[in-house]
């Protein structure tokens, strides 16, 4: 009898996840760790955050939040690549939230919840020597497209429901990885058309198909919000993207830079939604020195740079989504040890559909 769709063994995933966390992240040999806070009492079982810390003594850090992909519908705060990139080794505190997904409720829960992660660390900065003057965040995918609408909604009251409302829900710098912006033009794209549907992910964070709900399109677009106050934008986009058309970080661009704000547009060539083509070294650095810049000094310089760059090829064959043949001709997958040491979390020797972190739609994929 085949194992029911919810509860799946993993030998090999023949494609890479679409989210930016394709392991579980190391952590420093010297970090504190602390798990599954609540901030929203008596909420969701999804209103909880993990916060990473290095160990000793320091003054108060910058933090940098991570916001998970998954299409709104999946995924999960384990596996925070900052964690992987080094973050914690570079002065930073960690954070990475769970909110709720389309299947729990429709927008805006889920930027509402952001916001409510936000005024919660906010609250609790003296208690975990955070800098609430220095919380930058970033995210891929559907997490882009959250952290883009707190960057631009900073100013948006009807987003901040809850307790800590005397708390701000702004940050002070945005890395967008290949979010949607703009709804309506995303799923009249040719060749994204698909999103169109009543029942894509998009519709189902809305509940209900985008161009029947033009003006509920709209509230979820960051486009929308955009002001000369907004903080500093990193966006980063492959220009070979089959999920989410590049149009929808050029459209952010131009809509930041036309309100002045500093926003930096990076096109990576040859690269898909995700994959290691946002890997390299000069893509981490790039990242790096974004954040040194805006929560580490006090740089007030306003940039419109339009930047680009050439994923490694040797990268590329590694990557399905690259449509280019790995060495043999077979492409290569994500082995069932990473998968595991990733998503299954009660160490069962399953994934349930609960644990898995990757786009809902993937799951589908995976073998029995």
């Amino acid at each position: 009898m085949p194992a029911p769709s919810h509860m799946k063994h993993l030998a090999c995933l023949s494609l890479f996840i679409a989210t930016l966390a394709s392991a579980q992240s190391p952590q420093p040999d010297k970090v504190v760790s602390h798990r599954d806070l609540i901030y929203v009492e008596g909420g969701h079982e999804r209103h909880k955050l993990d916060l990473y810390l290095p160990s000793g003594d320091h003054g108060p850090l910058p933090l940098l939040i991570w916001v998970h992909g998954g299409g709104w519908q999946n995924g999960s705060k384990d596996g925070a690549p900052p964690l992987r990139a080094g973050y914690l080794e570079k002065g930073y505190a960690v954070a990475s939230i769970n909110y709720r997904l389309s299947s729990h409720a429709v927008f805006p829960a889920q930027i509402e919840d952001c916001k409510a992660a936000i005024r919660w660390l906010r609250a609790h900065a003296e208690q975990y020597g955070l800098d609430p003057k220095r919380f930058g965040v970033w995210g891929s995918s559907a997490g882009g497209h959250l952290v883009a609408l707190i960057g631009t909604s900073g100013g948006v009251k009807e987003f901040d429901v809850g307790a800590n409302l005397d708390q701000s829900s702004s940050v002070q710098a945005v890395c967008d990885y290949y979010g949607p912006t703009d709804f309506k033009v995303f799923v009249s794209t040719p060749g994204y058309e698909r999103h169109a549907a009543a029942d894509s992910p998009e519709a189902k964070l809305l509940g209900g198909a985008v161009l029947q709900n033009k003006d509920k399109a709209a509230r979820v677009n960051s486009i929308t919000y955009v002001t000369p106050d907004d903080p500093p934008f990193l966006i980063v986009h492959g220009d070979k993207d089959g999920t989410v058309p590049i149009n929808q970080s050029q459209l952010l661009f131009e809509a930041l830079t036309k309100a002045k704000v500093s926003a930096h547009f990076h096109t990576i060539h040859g690269v898909g939604h995700g994959g290691p083509g946002f890997a390299g070294s000069d893509i981490n650095d790039m990242v790096a020195k974004f954040f040194e810049v805006h929560l580490k000094s006090t740089s007030t310089t306003v940039e419109a740079l339009s930047t680009e760059s050439t994923a490694d090829p040797e990268m590329l064959a590694r990557d399905p989504r690259s449509a280019r043949p790995a060495p043999g001709g077979a492409q290569r997958g994500i082995p069932w040890a990473v998968i595991a040491q990733r998503d299954d979390k009660n160490n069962d020797g399953k994934v349930t559909q609960e644990e898995f972190s990757g786009p809902a739609p993937l799951f589908q994929r995976l073998d029995t």
